[in-house]
């Protein structure tokens, strides 16, 4: 608790540091940007005393000054008016100047840029300087911009980083407790397989001895399942039509009549790369999924089809049934209708199919109140002779 609530206390920490830094690079791109601002304003200023000298020039005024400031502006676009119209222009581009409307909304633009500078060259006459910004200042208007966005990316970054840690630890730590679970289950189940072959010497019901068996088969096979988990499974060329209706019969076996099974099924063997240990817990979850939805009552159907390069699975169920927005949320870890359960089966169902098999796997249709339907495909696989 002490090394968690240390660690919480250090990430705001760093957080509220970087808060920090990124307060004074924006205050600090502010102030420069208004003290250019103040600047160019300042320059415009000596530009309009130097257009009021020019135009009360005579013969015997010194013009080397007020032509020196006029020509040194070579950045600023500067536009001169009286009486609303356009008397000379200076850094406008063009094909503005050759266009009226486009000279009076380059003009517009000026004016919501910076308020124009009126100055008085004669007693009663007025002129207008309208000026806009430089280029660096428009491109350092737009560095906070910028800034915030190398900011904000850099941020989802390191987010996803720490996520994609954080479920890979997690990842780790449930792989381990099912390898771990695997194990102690294994200690059990050996004397579970003696005993069951001293009860066939006894005489009993042999039906009895076979049934145990079967489930003494089935637990070999869960503890398997748990031992595949965080490993890469081993896949082989397996008739995927036998290896179904094996998991759906047991399946069939062990739940309420009150379940109306039914299958679909071709009569052919279709071969696919599986590994038969998680085929079967990927149908066992999908049926185990629909009868928690139909509430352990209704008809379950089972439907194997075939394309030239498909084969595809479905489990049709008459449950309460999914909204179409929760089509792909139901896949995600964690996310459960019921009121027990870790959300978990259908997740790893999806993992199984597609991250093991190169399957994919969806709700193909569902309605409220009638029922879902699951389509798994898989690739076809010509077998070998």
């Amino acid at each position: 608790m002490f090394f968690s609530d240390r660690r919480n206390t250090t990430r705001w920490v760093i957080i509220s540091i970087s808060f920090l830094i990124i307060s004074l690079i924006l205050w600090n791109t502010y102030t420069f940007f208004q003290i250019f601002k103040n600047e160019e304003r300042i320059k415009m200023k000596l530009l309009a005393n130097a257009q009021i000298a020019l135009i009360n020039a005579d013969e015997n005024t010194d013009l080397e000054l007020p032509l020196q400031i006029s020509s040194n502006n070579t950045s600023i676009p500067v536009i001169l008016t009286m009486y609303d119209k356009i008397l000379t222009t200076r850094n406008v581009p063009d094909e503005v100047l050759q266009d009226e409307k486009k000279s009076m909304s380059f003009l517009n633009t000026l004016k919501n840029e910076n308020e124009p500078i009126v100055f008085e060259y004669a007693p009663g006459k007025y002129q207008k300087l309208y000026y806009g910004n430089s280029a660096l200042l428009n491109k350092l208007k737009y560095y906070p911009i910028a800034l915030l966005l190398i900011i904000f990316l850099f941020g989802a970054l390191i987010y996803n980083f720490y996520k994609s840690t954080k479920m890979a630890i997690q990842n780790k730590l449930w792989a381990g407790m099912a390898k771990e679970t695997a194990h102690q289950i294994g200690t059990p189940l050996s004397s579970l397989i003696g005993w069951v072959e001293i009860l066939k010497t006894e005489e009993i019901d042999q039906s009895i001895t076979v049934e145990i068996e079967k489930d003494v088969d089935r637990l070999q096979t869960i503890t398997d399942r748990f031992s595949k988990i965080g490993s890469v499974p081993v896949l082989e060329l397996h008739d995927i039509v036998t290896e179904t209706l094996n998991s759906y019969e047991y399946l069939q076996s062990r739940f309420s009549k009150q379940v109306a099974f039914s299958h679909h099924i071709p009569k052919e063997p279709i071969f696919v790369l599986i590994n038969p240990i998680l085929h079967s817990w990927t149908i066992e979850n999908l049926v185990k999924n629909a009868i928690d939805a139909m509430k352990g009552k209704g008809t379950l159907d089972l439907k194997i089809e075939q394309d030239t390069h498909h084969v595809k699975i479905t489990v049709k169920d008459s449950g309460t049934g999914i909204p179409k927005n929760q089509f792909k949320t139901i896949f995600e870890p964690g996310f459960t209708t019921k009121k027990r359960g870790w959300g978990l089966g259908l997740s790893l169902t999806k993992r199984i199919v597609e991250e093991y098999h190169n399957g994919k796997i969806k709700v193909l249709q569902s309605e409220i109140g009638k029922g879902t339907t699951f389509q798994i495909q898989f690739n076809k696989k010509v077998q070998q002779k």
